[in-house]
């Protein structure tokens, strides 16, 4: 491995216009385009194109195309995960998505950065850190997750939010930047003390 996506993995500051990230690009390039081609085709067929393409795909995942990565062996997607429409998944560094997951359309979940200092982002430096989203979560259409963030099993983020910190397990976030509004009830129920609702965040 090169020394530049050993920098990216290690989550260091690294130049992505590298001969052996432009080949996994390349490689990234043909998986989505035969994946986003493949609408009509079987189950099967296009399970083993995301199998070839991601890092790990959970049984019973469905990803609606088109969908989009930066590399594709980064992603990590527990079972029965559903991924509406438009994904955009940038696994510079990895994105790490547990089980029964809910994403909206148009939902993109994004790990690199790059530098504030105009000359040194002239050059092309970059960096990313990893994205993880817990076993339950329900993302919104149009959610954004910024690098490093860790949103918690459970957790449901409002329709069009930014989220730019950790969130924890269990609430209703929404807003940009993203924040807690309230605790939600574990088992699918009203928090304690209210009626039941009808679900908000969209997608």
């Amino acid at each position: 491995m090169a020394e530049n996506k050993q920098r990216m993995l290690a989550g260091d500051w690294y130049i992505a216009d590298d001969p052996e990230l432009r080949a996994d690009t390349e490689r990234r390039i043909e998986l989505c385009e035969a994946f986003n081609a493949a609408a009509r085709a079987t189950p099967a067929a296009r399970r083993k194109i995301l199998e070839e393409l991601l890092g790990s795909v959970g049984e019973g995942v469905a990803i609606r195309a088109p969908f989009h990565c930066d590399y594709g062996s980064f992603i990590t997607i527990g079972p029965r995960t559903f991924i509406n429409f438009g994904a955009v998944f940038l696994d510079a560094a990895p994105i790490t998505i547990g089980a029964d997951v809910q994403i909206g359309p148009n939902v993109q979940l994004l790990t690199p950065s790059h530098e504030l200092d105009t000359e040194r982002r002239r050059a092309g430096w970059e960096k990313a850190d990893p994205v993880t989203i817990g076993d339950n979560v329900w993302l919104g259409g149009g959610v954004i997750v910024c690098p490093g963030v860790t949103i918690g099993a459970d957790t449901v983020v409002g329709a069009g939010s930014v989220v730019t910190k950790d969130l924890p397990s269990g609430v209703l976030a929404v807003g940009n930047p993203a924040r807690v509004i309230r605790a939600l009830a574990r088992g699918g129920g009203a928090a304690e003390g209210e009626e039941g609702e009808a679900a908000e965040p969209g997608g």
